[in-house]
């Protein structure tokens, strides 16, 4: 990608969104920055990033936003697809429907923006198509099942998107971030279900602290932002990129013997207290 590129973000009220907003602007691109409400991101306008409205749950929001992008700068070169959340709780705790919207937003969203984007993007035989899943999709641990499984889906789905865009001139990019600083822990405490009838109430202080692991000494929003457009205005694109604290020991850990494996995440979270 260039300077003059056409940016757009999802997911931009806060955090890695917003962040790469601010860091695309000051490389000279054009930036779409989006939100569910747009009025949290209004102040970007002085910033000379264009705002936009998108629910990416919701098709008609999709169609809408991607109308007024190609209306207002007639391409989309750079899809940055960030929107999403994390659901906090022991799986059997977790109501279906909550699971639902968890890949709602993670998943189906992220997928419903971009076959919106790609079919623009495949017009004019270019486009760069940037995911931002994580490592959490790579090892899984207790207590943040429902997200780490859509971040998994994340990873899988964008390797097949990589191939299958190919063809078209569109590249497509799995960012894997580690723990960065950002509101993502206190969305991730808002979103804990552990009901008081929960067999899983002696750990409740481990449940809650899964929530905020990602803000302990994370790394901040900004040098992950810096360091992944310096990636994505590289000549050679990796088509996987981790950065930030952990974004490297997490997948090691993932690879370990399965009963090493599950002795460490146990103990990690409190499950060994549990037994007899």
């Amino acid at each position: 990608m260039n300077k003059n590129s056409v940016v757009l973000i999802s997911g931009c009220s806060s955090g890695i969104g917003l962040s790469l907003a601010r860091e695309f602007a000051a490389r000279g691109c054009r930036v779409f920055a989006t939100a569910r409400k747009p009025e949290a991101i209004d102040d970007l306008k002085t910033e000379g990033i264009e705002t936009a409205a998108l629910d990416v749950t919701n098709q008609a929001s999709i169609d809408a936003c991607v109308a007024f992008v190609i209306g207002k700068a007639g391409r989309i070169d750079t899809l940055v697809n960030n929107a999403g959340y994390a659901l906090i709780g022991p799986m059997i705790d977790l109501a279906i429907d909550e699971l639902k919207r968890q890949f709602d937003t993670n998943v189906i969203g992220l997928m419903a923006l971009t076959k919106a984007c790609a079919l623009h993007m495949i017009k004019q035989r270019s486009g760069l198509i940037v995911n931002i899943a994580s490592v959490s999709g790579i090892c899984a641990t207790p207590f943040a099942g429902a997200y780490c499984a859509s971040k998994a889906a994340v990873n899988l789905l964008s390797t097949s998107l990589r191939i299958e865009l190919a063809p078209f001139g569109i590249d497509v990019v799995t960012v894997q971030p580690g723990a960065i600083k950002s509101n993502f822990g206190k969305v991730a405490a808002d979103s804990i279900r552990l009901p008081e009838e929960s067999v899983y109430q002696p750990v409740a202080a481990y449940v809650a602290a899964r929530a905020q692991a990602s803000q302990k000494n994370p790394t901040p929003v900004e040098e992950f932002s810096k360091k992944l457009v310096n990636k994505l205005f590289g000549e050679n694109i990796p088509k996987i990129i981790r950065l930030g604290k952990s974004s490297a020991q997490l997948p090691i850990i993932a690879n370990l013997p399965a009963n090493q494996f599950d002795r460490i995440m146990s103990k990690g979270f409190g499950l060994n207290k549990l037994r007899n």
